[in-house]
């Protein structure tokens, strides 16, 4: 890959959303269904892969004060716009959440597990008015339209290109990481300073959330005299505390828009924040701290070009391994300790199960970017996991695909008994 295929991936890859992307995918998607009808639905069917649905279960919903997908999918109908992408929902209003709680109140929505796709990403909305239909489906990639029809658009139909596995279409990407590191320190500056937009909306997030009283408030919790007298006032504290404190008002279903890493805010947040404010006490230059920025988001892109969109794996070990990558740049690191930073957390976090997304997501992302510090701690002083210790090779390359392949195939049962747990509770 040249420079300029490098910068439009990254373009791709890191936009703002309001919102969990998966329920916000779903309204997206439903958004898509309705303009295709071209008139409010009387009814919607929603058929979604098993991951989805996972994911979706229990976040809150942006300017709602409520959880999951009927409400998402109702507002996607409502007032969801297609071309706001994972902003979707960005013109909720009381008003608007108002006729929502009507249409769900209606049995309007019907929501289900699709059978007619094995993506781990499949969202399928069919809506109807009277003797009108249509169908909309995004597959793969939270804004990948495959197939729109209605009678008030001309037909979409990109379905084919799911014929080819996931892993071979992404693998046309050509990284390894040599040339992410490569790109991210030697790229001309000015080619680079758009990121620094990720670290305006999640730096923004962050200081939102300590406004209010967000999930489990455990960014809150960090800052306060409490967590200060245990963590002690530190750039270690801090981090977890601003990193935490985004997550925690994005679960929560915040309208406060963060900058995505692949589809998912918590990766971007995780990517980030750790970055941002290691080097703003670290007192980095805002050259370097560009070029963290561009070399963690860009590690956490590679990675999960190999592990797909979603997966039995957290992805708050893929977007923490970026920021160790980042963390390790501004403590001096060059490509070698690097390299060992991602063997170091390979070596600690490789096989954290997802059991979707919601409000506990944050202590998962305060576990992922803890251990990012600790790594990148060890590789500065070249201390690496070594090739004779468990998923860890010599080729740093093949550790990663050592991880994404435990968490994309090793890992699909386990996927499988964290849903049927999930879907199966006494509550």
């Amino acid at each position: 890959m040249d420079n300029a295929q490098i910068i439009d991936l990254i373009k791709r890859e890191v936009v703002p959303a309001i919102g969990c992307t998966e329920p916000v995918a779903v309204a997206l998607c439903t958004a898509y269904a309705t303009e295709a009808l071209g008139c409010r639905p009387e009814k919607i069917e929603v058929l979604l892969s098993g991951n989805i649905l996972k994911n979706a279960m229990g976040v809150g919903i942006p300017g709602t004060g409520m959880t999951g997908l009927p409400i998402a999918v109702a507002l996607g109908a409502l007032i969801g716009k297609s071309a706001y992408s994972l902003q979707v929902l960005k013109d909720c209003n009381p008003a608007a959440v108002a006729a929502a709680k009507a249409f769900i109140a209606g049995g309007r929505i019907h929501i289900g597990l699709t059978r007619d796709s094995d993506e781990m990403l499949y969202i399928d909305v069919r809506c109807s008015a009277g003797e009108q239909h249509s169908q909309a489906v995004i597959a793969r990639e939270h804004t990948g339209l495959v197939y729109q029809e209605g009678p008030a658009v001309s037909t979409v139909d990109c379905r084919s290109r799911l014929a080819v596995p996931e892993a071979e279409e992404e693998g046309e990407e050509g990284l390894t990481l040599r040339r992410v590191f490569d790109f991210a320190t030697t790229a001309p500056l000015e080619d680079l300073e758009f990121i620094n937009e990720a670290r305006r909306l999640n730096e923004h997030a962050a200081e939102e959330s300590l406004k209010g009283n967000y999930g489990h408030q455990l960014g809150k919790t960090m800052s306060r005299p409490l967590g200060k007298g245990i963590f002690g006032d530190t750039i270690f504290s801090h981090i977890i505390s601003a990193t935490s404190s985004a997550c925690d008002a994005r679960m929560a279903g915040a309208m406060v828009p963060v900058m995505s890493n692949s589809g998912s805010g918590n990766q971007g947040i995780a990517a980030t924040m750790p970055v941002v404010v290691f080097a703003s006490e670290n007192h980095n230059t805002e050259e370097e701290l560009t070029r963290a920025l561009i070399l963690s988001h860009l590690t956490a892109i590679y990675i999960k070009q190999s592990l797909g969109r979603l997966s039995a794996l957290c992805g708050c070990v893929v977007a923490s391994t970026g920021s160790s990558c980042g963390l390790t740049y501004l403590m001096g690191g060059g490509y070698e300790q690097v390299a060992a930073s991602v063997k170091n957390m390979i070596a600690n976090l490789a096989g954290m199960v997802c059991d979707g997304a919601k409000p506990s997501c944050a202590l998962k992302v305060s576990s992922g970017v803890s251990t990012a510090v600790l790594s990148a701690m060890l590789a500065v002083q070249n201390h690496s996991v070594s090739s004779y210790e468990g998923l860890i090779e010599d080729d740093v390359d093949r550790c990663i695909h050592n991880m994404t392949r435990l968490g994309s195939v090793g890992m699909r049962e386990t996927d499988k008994m964290v849903l049927d747990i999930m879907t199966h509770k006494e509550n």
